[in-house]
């Protein structure tokens, strides 16, 4: 990231780390926007867990969004699943 132009920004989508703020020199390089982290198969509290002791580490879990969604859930379950879901990988968003 040093040999990056000054207008030059990155953005990392990486594997969530088993090592608590693995990726946090990248996270506070000033070249760095964001440090996105995919859920890597994990089911969603997994992945909610892990991302939480990333601090500045956000979530991008398309898989672990749709989880637990079917077509034979109603109108009112579909909503509140997601619902849950976002606001849990929200939460785990936010350290």
């Amino acid at each position: 990231m040093d040999l990056l132009n000054d207008d030059q920004l990155i953005m990392l989508k990486l594997t969530l780390p088993e090592v608590d703020n693995f990726y946090k020199e990248c996270i506070e390089h000033p070249k760095c926007v964001r440090v996105v982290a995919l859920s890597g198969g994990y089911s969603r509290q997994v992945a909610n867990d892990r991302l939480a002791k990333q601090n500045g580490m956000i979530a991008s879990f398309s898989r672990g969004l749709c989880e637990g969604l079917n077509q034979h859930l109603t109108d009112q379950e579909f909503e509140k699943m997601i619902d849950d879901s976002v606001q849990s990988i929200f939460d785990a968003s936010r350290t």
